[in-house]
């Protein structure tokens, strides 16, 4: 029997009175079967994206941060007028709004006149949209017969000072978890928490990153020693792909936590990807579920340790749109020792992340992909880190193409079948698929490979269509 679960329920799963109600109604079932119950909850659909557009919008000096404010109160009073029955918890709430939506008028006015939207203050803005959010789930609880207290979790989670992708100190962390939440749990109450946001040791609010409300539930279980951590979303688990592009996908009832990361990483986004570790080796359980399909296909997080030796060589594919090619070559590049490192120096200057690494074996190439957005300035840093290089030609030229798609397939069993490459490189042959680039690590739990934007989705379908045969 399951003792402690930590149910985390995403934004669309928030979104609005009713799925707040068919959420709030799974944590009262569990809640019944005598299990203890710590919620944790990312903003409503939506209001984190509007929360930082009015940053934005006040760092250029436009006023059209206050129109945000009136949408974002009338959205989360709306929701409130919709769910709750009792004029004490109305007013509890309402009070919650005015104060946190008076917050963000406040930090907006304070960007536009310093003109700046530091990490600090976008940390402090971006994190309102969970901290009205918990108010709202914690009243309808209390409404519908079920004891819950809301709780800040920068009352919990202790980081560094890196705002907009903090790391939090496990032990301090604990230590808080443990004296803050198992009194609660103890006495049945059901604290209801933040997602998304850690403090400082002076109280400064951080963030963990979009879609860091994952990362909150998993360090939570973690800390507290929970039996599982369960991610409620609005699809029935991991998918072998995506299911607009292929309508065979199906649900992969369990992933290794290697499958997850790569995943993660390449463009799918069902799970945080600082979300699996934690749990995996704290052995609890990582489950991911559909709040709209209780009952339905769901995919449990395992242990690399624990795939069994025959593991399907191919479980899903996926895609990370909008890239640019960016490559370096040159004859002279030959033996020169330092090539690499001062083009990714460059690249990390300008703030940007390579998502693909490949080398020719010769050393007159290096090839890798960025976000398409940034593209100029990666180029700009790079002519200029190479601008005797150039002149004396032994660098011939470095340029893009924009327009480009990473589709990797991922599966632990690759490692242990033969054959894997050539298969998917026929299949994609079949379909006349012109490959751009590839890359493959020595761990052989995927394969990514770079193809034209108009060639992603069927390039998705002939990869996916291994894997369901």
């Amino acid at each position: 029997m399951t003792t402690l679960s930590i149910m985390k329920f995403g934004g669309t799963s928030v979104g609005s009175a009713d799925t707040i109600r068919v959420a709030a109604g799974l944590v009262r079932a569990e809640h019944a079967k005598g299990t203890q119950i710590a919620v944790v909850v990312s903003a409503m659909s939506g209001v984190t994206n509007l929360l930082l557009e009015g940053a934005q919008t006040a760092s250029r000096g436009d006023h059209g941060w206050q129109d945000l404010a009136v949408t974002l109160h009338s959205r989360h009073a709306d929701t409130v007028a919709s769910l709750l029955t009792t004029p004490a918890e109305q007013s509890l709430v309402r009070e919650r709004i005015d104060t946190h939506i008076g917050e963000f008028r406040a930090l907006c006015h304070a960007v536009e006149v310093l003109g700046e939207a530091s990490p600090r203050a976008l940390d402090a803005i971006s994190s309102l949209g969970e901290r009205i959010c918990m108010h709202i789930m914690a009243a309808h609880l209390r409404e519908s017969g079920c004891a819950a207290e809301a709780v800040r979790s920068m009352e919990l989670i202790r980081t560094d000072e890196t705002f907009q992708a903090a790391r939090p100190d496990f032990d301090t962390t604990r230590d808080l978890c443990r004296a803050k939440l198992l009194p609660l749990l103890k006495n049945r109450t059901v604290p209801v928490i933040t997602g998304f946001i850690g403090a400082t040791a002076a109280g400064a609010i951080t963030t963990l990153g979009r879609g860091g409300s994952d990362y909150t539930a998993a360090i939570i279980g973690s800390v507290l020693a929970a039996d599982e951590v369960v991610i409620w979303t609005d699809v029935d688990g991991v998918m072998s792909t995506d299911p607009r592009i292929a309508p065979n996908a199906r649900t992969l009832p369990t992933v290794t936590f290697r499958e997850i990361s790569e995943l993660a990483f390449y463009g799918a986004k069902v799970l945080h990807p600082l979300a699996v570790r934690p749990m995996i080796e704290h052995g609890g359980t990582l489950w991911i579920r559909n709040t709209f399909n209780p009952t339905g296909p769901a995919t449990r997080i395992v242990a690399d340790s624990t795939a069994p030796s025959g593991a399907v060589p191919l479980k899903a594919v996926t895609a990370i749109k909008d890239q640019s090619l960016v490559t370096i070559e040159g004859r002279g590049m030959l033996g020169v020792q330092g090539i690499a490192a001062r083009a990714f120096g460059a690249v990390a200057r300008t703030g940007t992340s390579v998502t693909l690494i490949t080398q020719a074996s010769s050393e007159q190439s290096i090839c890798f992909t960025v976000p398409s957005p940034s593209t100029g300035r990666v180029i700009t840093a790079l002519n200029s880190e190479f601008t005797g290089e150039l002149a004396r030609n032994e660098i011939d030229r470095i340029w893009d193409r924009t327009g480009v798609v990473i589709v990797s397939v991922v599966g632990s069993g690759m490692s242990t079948v033969p054959g894997i490459p050539g298969r998917v490189f026929t299949a994609l042959g079949n379909q006349n698929i012109n490959i751009l680039a590839i890359a493959q690590g020595s761990s052989e739990c995927s394969i990514s490979l770079i193809v034209s934007a108009e060639q992603s989705d069927n390039s998705v379908r002939a990869i996916h269509n291994l894997i369901v045969t």
